[in-house]
């Protein structure tokens, strides 16, 4: 099948290069054999123009020509007989290849007279035949590429024709039109609406038309036909001349080329007979056996018994959808023309033309199988085509059976894609795939268009999905690999973590708890959630109405009922997930961690001491150090109701990433959930912990400094309500650099500072990295850290 890219722009309205097209037709699976670009072969060609032209001295058929090109003036010995001044004529210059003489040229001498070129014809360039002359153009600039002047000129010459290859099974790809659907389909453009036209018959069609009732059955469906009177058959016009010279077809005359272009553009072959050729009615019906035609090809072909013919009432005058008589054929005389539609057996139409060894465009067609639905409108499309180029009058239809379309509907089922072809296409990309197919969609319902016979189940809609899709897109994925033993066990990283979490917290003396996700709605209240959203629907008892919107609430009824049983000193922890409403994805992993009473048991030295909020700081600090979090974080207030306002800290990155939240239980809620106190806790929230960079089992190398750090103390009176982490923020963000470490060493309230006043020394550790710090150095970062603190906190420094 071979057709040229602006023959496919009539349907297509795209800006895709020919080499796009060429890609995207392959991967559709409508195979590229080749593609002949003309404009390729005649890049190195110039216009020129002869100024000068003169008898050669020595030859009486040569002339030899002052020719002005791009390079200036050049002179060449021309044997053609239109050579003369003032022409412009094609430039071949040496060292340029002519295809159409197989010669690359060179500086010559010709009877004695040097020639810098040469004159190119048509077959020389390989543009026609033409040969009786150089060319002339009637227009041009001197150095105008050849092929620019052609685009603009005369662009059938440098249209690229690409050729491909048809599976049996896509017929509808047979026209140029099918093949612009499938492109567009693909995304490489869209489709043009075809133009259907109407003619109105202006008398009664004085040929019938009959089919035998042995032949209306694995023969012919349907026969349709016009008469046209008055034609005036004559040369086609010069575009259906070039476009079917582009794809091998000789141009015959303006009847049998509309006949031809509709075969190759809508995959729709028609007959004309010359009307005042034929005597009486035209029957379809199966030869007896012994008949012979001389067909269009000039062959006497003889009939088997049962072959599918159209007779008129002197005997056959046409192979039925093969090819036709050559006593009946249009010639230039003809002045009157039946023109014939139908739809054949395609099995009947492969025996016959297999038998008689007859292969012609239209046997390929029809036997692979033409759209039935268009049968009707080809005629009107046809004649309209035909009264254009010819003139005429056409007469009313005249149609013997009818068509039998075969509609068929099939299942869309998108999850058919994966299993079949192992692609993951979206539900609404399939059905936008098959609607830009033809198919029609009608739920998931798929109405196979009445151009595709070839689709005939659900795995048909698959394979069309895929294809257009691209099946270079389908990843190869190895099948699972038979192991001894049990396979090493393979985990996520957050999975990772909630191991090295809990290992970590046992590490610590934390004794680990598995509780409910379920919990009272009081409870559940006091850690922010026990509303309707969390609630169950089904309860297994009102105290377990409620999903738990944090760990904490079951560590604290545990701990509530080991205290009932004499049990006051207790590490628990837990690690699961907290819900923060029923949807999915409104949950998150955390882990908690409790610790009441006091460290250790009573004992004569005094070693036992209650818990603390720095307990809890520095177990969470130890839990995120081993799942990864970074070492720098900052401690900010803010915490949920449920800790105590002044005796909390959460543990950050920024204002908004928190890894985790420490510091003393709020009073209320430990009255409220049976809790005799000390008690403190930590939440972390391992899924807010950055991933590494790069993934690995190795650690991270140890980093040593070889300079000496220098540590720095400072005091600053304060106003007595600002907080140490205000003065240590700022402290530590002067310098990120150098400054390593922050820490508040002392605090003094009264004496000389007046009411309202207190003093706060920290301690500041500098470590250079690249160089030993000098005083002047040291100084200048000394500066930014009291301008700093100043100007975060009010306060100055302490004499």
């Amino acid at each position: 099948m071979k057709f040229t890219l602006s023959w496919l722009k009539e349907h297509l309205d795209t800006t895709a290069s020919v080499d796009e097209i060429a890609e995207a037709l392959t991967d559709l699976g409508l195979e590229v054999e080749g593609v002949e670009n003309p404009a390729a072969k005649l890049q190195a060609f110039t216009l020129a123009k002869v100024v000068h032209a003169e008898q050669h001295p020595d030859a009486d058929r040569l002339r030899v020509c002052k020719v002005m090109t791009d390079e200036g003036e050049k002179q060449i010995v021309c044997g053609a007989p239109n050579a003369r001044e003032g022409i412009t004529v094609v430039l071949a210059k040496p060292g340029d290849y002519v295809p159409g003489i197989d010669v690359t040229l060179s500086v010559g001498n010709i009877r004695g007279v040097e020639s810098h070129g040469m004159m190119a014809s048509e077959r020389e360039l390989e543009l026609s035949d033409e040969h009786t002359g150089i060319i002339e153009l009637p227009s041009g600039e001197v150095g105008q590429k050849f092929t620019d002047w052609l685009a603009a000129n005369d662009p059938a010459k440098v249209d690229p024709v690409i050729e491909i290859a048809i599976t049996p099974n896509r017929q509808d790809a047979l026209g140029v039109h099918g093949i612009a659907r499938d492109l567009a389909a693909r995304g490489l453009g869209k489709l043009k609406p075809m133009k259907e036209h109407k003619v109105e018959g202006a008398f009664p069609c004085p040929i019938g038309l009959s089919i035998d009732e042995d032949t209306r059955e694995n023969g012919c469906e349907v026969f349709a036909g016009r008469l046209i009177r008055g034609v005036k058959n004559g040369p086609s016009p010069k575009w259906l001349q070039d476009r079917l010279r582009a794809i091998g077809l000789r141009p015959i005359s303006a009847l049998v080329d509309v006949t031809n272009f509709f075969t190759f553009d809508r995959n729709r072959p028609l007959h004309v007979f010359d009307a005042g050729k034929v005597q009486g009615d035209l029957r379809i019906h199966r030869a007896k056996g012994g008949e012979t035609l001389v067909g269009l090809d000039e062959r006497t072909y003889t009939f088997s018994d049962g072959q599918v013919v159209i007779s008129d009432d002197k005997g056959i005058e046409s192979i039925a959808g093969i090819m036709g008589g050559l006593d009946t054929g249009c010639t230039l005389d003809t002045t009157d023309v039946f023109l014939e539609a139908a739809v054949w057996d395609r099995i009947q139409i492969a025996h016959t033309g297999r038998a008689l060894k007859i292969n012609s465009d239209a046997r390929y067609r029809n036997e692979r199988g033409i759209d039935p639905a268009y049968n009707m409108q080809a005629m009107e499309d046809a004649a309209q085509m035909i009264l254009d180029l010819c003139g005429g009058e056409a007469s009313e239809i005249v149609v013997a059976g009818e068509v039998q379309t075969n509609p068929r509907a099939y299942k869309l089922n998108p999850a058919r894609v994966v299993s079949l072809v192992g692609m993951d296409i979206p539900e609404s990309t399939q059905r936008q795939t098959l609607t830009a197919l033809g198919f029609r969609m009608e739920g998931d319902m798929a109405h196979v268009p009445s151009w595709r016979h070839d689709v005939l189940g659900e795995a048909d809609l698959v394979e069309e999905v895929a294809r257009i899709a691209s099946l270079t897109k389908l990843q190869g994925k190895p099948l699972p690999r038979m192991t001894r033993g049990v396979p090493q066990p393979i985990l996520s990283p957050i999975q990772k973590r909630e191991q090295m979490a809990r290992r970590t917290a046992a590490a610590l003396g934390y004794n680990e708890c598995v509780t409910y996700s379920f919990i009272d709605s009081a409870s559940a209240a006091l850690f922010g959630g026990g509303d309707d959203a969390s609630m169950l629907a089904n309860p297994i008892s009102s105290e377990m109405s409620h999903m738990r919107p944090d760990l904490l609430p079951g560590l604290l009824q545990a701990a509530a009922r080991n205290q009932a049983r004499g049990f006051m000193d207790l590490a628990l922890f837990e690690c699961g997930h907290a819900f923060q409403g029923g949807e999915p994805g409104e949950q998150q992993l955390r882990i908690s961690g409790l610790l009441v009473g006091r460290t250790g048991p009573k004992d004569v030295h005094g070693a036992a001491r209650a818990v603390d909020v720095f307990d809890a700081k520095a177990d969470a600090e130890a839990v995120l150090a081993a799942i990864g979090a970074p070492a720098k974080v900052q401690i900010l207030r803010g915490g949920e109701g449920w800790w105590h306002p002044g005796r909390h800290g959460r543990i950050c990155l920024g204002p908004k990433k928190v890894l985790g939240v420490f510091g003393e239980l709020h009073p209320k809620v430990l009255a409220e959930m049976d809790v005799k106190g000390p008690a403190v806790a930590f939440t972390l929230y391992p899924t807010e912990v950055p991933l590494p960079r790069k993934s690995g089992a190795t650690r991270a190398a140890l980093k040593l400094n070889d300079l000496q750090a220098v540590e720095r103390d400072f005091a600053f009176v304060v106003d007595a309500d600002v907080e140490a982490l205000t003065l240590v923020n700022a402290a530590q963000g002067a310098d990120k650099t150098l400054i390593d470490d922050v820490r508040v060493f002392d605090e003094f309230i009264g004496g000389s500072l007046g009411e309202g006043k207190k003093s706060l020394a920290i301690t500041v550790r500098l470590q250079p990295t690249d160089k030993t710090l000098k005083e002047k150095d040291i100084e200048a970062v000394a500066a930014k850290i009291v301008e700093k603190v100043t100007k975060a906190t009010g306060g100055t420094l302490r004499g």
